[in-house]
């Protein structure tokens, strides 16, 4: 069985998706997980928050003694008359490891989508098959070296082509959002390409019965959303905000609904939908970026004292129980997937 890969993904930007990321990974390798995370956005900015400045300039330039640094660097053959190279994972601490992105990455969306209509061919399509499920081919290779439990992926917020082969190399999909009109119409942006990237990577499966290497499924399955950085005044969202998080349960519901059935509650809090509700934690994130930690990890040292220790102590909270949500969501499925491979 493939490790199981999670994305977080929604087609609108600044929903502090790679933050979320960022932190979920640390967490997730201190409860005891082995955590493999993918930079799959051409902006990297997930590779930078684990990977200080004087370590990344040579992966990106190639000068370093990993010749397959990048993301990039191992699909890149593809381009060319080569196949796929092993990653060379940069690990971040001894249960936590990070494939980097890269800005090259963007000149490989041509590519996918040259491949995309090919795969439906009837000619060979070792090649088609091998481009478009590039990334998650060298994240399993990734997560086989590292022996990882789960493949955490950030993607850019778009409905591009290098999107997409992220998506049908996703297993399960964590939505995060803002309590902005913005953020809702990502959201709903997300019914429709999410549905329809599942269907067309079907037929593209199905027209390859005997493939000569292991696909991926790309279920794309939703297993919740994370209202991010709301403002707060008294324990309450603040008006401004609150006229939106109303919105954000019926919303999302129109995405699982069709597979799971549940009721629709009138806010996040009490919507089974709902992993989390994380605050912005404003001023320690400057600090966390100076000290590179994520925030419930910084010390007096770092600058957490007084209401900003107070913080950190409430931000460990809030990101171990999110993680445990995710892990009790995707153990849940992965047990129903194997059961469903059994039979």
């Amino acid at each position: 069985m493939s490790v199981p890969v999670l994305t977080f993904f929604n087609n609108k930007g600044g929903v502090g998706k790679t933050s979320l990321v960022y932190h979920l990974a640390w967490m997730l390798s201190e409860q005891g997980k082995r955590i493999l995370a993918g930079d799959l956005d051409p902006q990297a900015n997930l590779t930078a928050s684990f990977v200080d400045d004087e370590s990344l300039e040579p992966l990106w330039i190639g000068s370093s003694e990993d010749p397959n640094a990048t993301i990039y660097q191992c699909v890149q053959p593809l381009a060319e008359v080569g196949d796929l190279k092993q990653p060379a994972i940069q690990m971040i601490s001894s249960a936590l490891g990070v494939i980097p992105g890269d800005l090259a990455l963007s000149s490989f969306e041509e590519r996918l989508s040259v491949e995309w209509p090919n795969a439906l061919g009837s000619s060979s399509l070792f090649r088609p098959f091998r481009v478009l499920t590039a990334f998650w081919q060298v994240m399993q290779m990734g997560a086989d070296q590292m022996q990882a439990d789960m493949i955490l992926v950030d993607v850019g917020p778009n409905l591009g082509a290098i999107n997409r082969s992220a998506l049908i190399a996703t297993d399960y999909v964590v939505v995060p959002v803002a309590a902005d009109m913005f953020s809702l119409q990502g959201l709903r942006n997300l019914v429709p390409t999410l549905r329809g990237w599942r269907e067309e990577w079907r037929r593209r499966r199905e027209n390859w019965p005997s493939p000569d290497f292991s696909l991926p499924s790309g279920g794309m399955r939703p297993i919740g959303y994370v209202v991010q950085q709301h403002g707060e005044r008294q324990g309450r969202p603040v008006k401004a905000y609150g006229k939106w998080v109303e919105r954000i349960p019926r919303e999302y519901a129109r995405i699982v609904d069709d597979e799971e059935g549940r009721s629709i509650a009138d806010l996040p809090e009490g919507d089974a939908n709902c992993l989390a509700t994380v605050r912005h934690y404003r001023s320690l994130v400057p600090m966390a970026q100076e000290a590179r930690k994520p925030i419930f990890a910084l010390k007096p040292a770092d600058g957490a004292i007084g209401s900003h220790a107070a913080a950190t102590i409430k931000a460990y909270s809030d990101f171990r129980d999110l993680a445990g949500r995710i892990v009790d969501q995707v153990e849940r499925m992965e047990l129903e997937r194997r059961e469903g491979v059994d039979e």
